[in-house]
């Protein structure tokens, strides 16, 4: 195996688990370094099959809150109603991604686009994140807003349903899944603690579903020449996104989205000065 190859995998593989649940676009990043780093995969069944280490480092950091909500479905209303509103917000994404994917692929997974989604993205977390932001209190004063939701369990199933018309921009490679839902949950007055959280248990069945039918139509292209590459790279992603995962809720309710936004920026310009220089 060209240990050349087996390093471009790797570095794929660890910005997927790195990207996948911040606000940065794990297949904008992908795309461009796959891009400017010559690692290609007949219809990216590379990038599709390390999907599953990301998920399942979600699925292992959140077991037991998963666990305690299946067990607490026969008997706790609350507990039905949100799963119910994680189902509705999925329901856009599956509806719009298992009709079009296959178009969205073909004209818009391109470098150009990602550099310009990533660009206008990052302007927007920045301002989402400076006037969308947590109730303000003056000295004597109440708060100057509504209280922002912070329990994704008290999310109603109309603002559910937004969140997850708003996911369904993510199809544009570059926005980013779990911007889109974040920026989406806030508008709709989530705080931002908790519109992360409600787009990592939406990550949930939608990475899942995007998996399952990307790997239905390329299982074909699948060669038993790719094990060790795919293994790699499932090690690889399920290790990174299960730092990120452990650390982004803290994080957000620190310091806000302006890190990922400027990432996002810079990230986008320095793509498009390569794409100039050496396209």
């Amino acid at each position: 195996m060209d240990l050349v190859l087996i390093a471009k995998a790797l570095v794929l593989a660890v910005v997927e688990g790195a990207t996948e649940f911040i606000p940065v676009s794990s297949t904008g990043h992908q795309l461009l370094i796959g891009h400017f780093i010559g690692f290609h995969s007949p219809n990216n069944t590379f990038e599709v099959l390390i999907q599953l280490g990301a998920i399942l480092a979600i699925l292992f950091v959140y077991f037991g809150r998963l666990w305690n909500i299946a067990t607490a479905l026969p008997n706790d209303p609350r507990a039905r109603r949100f799963v119910l509103a994680i189902l509705i917000a999925f329901l856009p994404a599956a509806i719009v991604g298992g009709l079009f994917s296959k178009y969205i692929k073909l004209y818009l997974f391109n470098p150009w686009i990602v550099c310009a989604t990533l660009v206008a993205g990052g302007i927007v977390l920045l301002v989402i994140d400076d006037t969308v932001g947590e109730p303000k209190t003056a000295p004597g004063d109440g708060p100057t807003e509504h209280p922002r939701k912070t329990d994704v369990f008290e999310f109603s199933l109309p603002m559910a349903l937004k969140i997850g018309l708003f996911q369904c921009i993510a199809m544009i490679p570059g926005v980013s899944r779990s911007g889109a839902t974040i920026v989406g949950a806030m508008l709709m007055g989530a705080s931002k603690r908790s519109a992360t959280e409600f787009s990592f248990y939406l990550a949930m069945p939608t990475m899942a579903g995007a998996f399952a039918k990307d790997l239905l139509d390329n299982y074909k292209n699948l060669s038993s020449n790719d094990a060790l590459l795919i293994v790699i790279g499932f090690v690889a992603a399920f290790i990174s996104a299960l730092i990120v995962v452990r650390t982004v809720l803290d994080y957000v309710s620190r310091h806000g989205f302006w890190l990922f936004a400027w990432w996002r920026i810079i990230v986008g310009s320095l793509g498009f000065a390569g794409l100039i220089l050496f396209g």
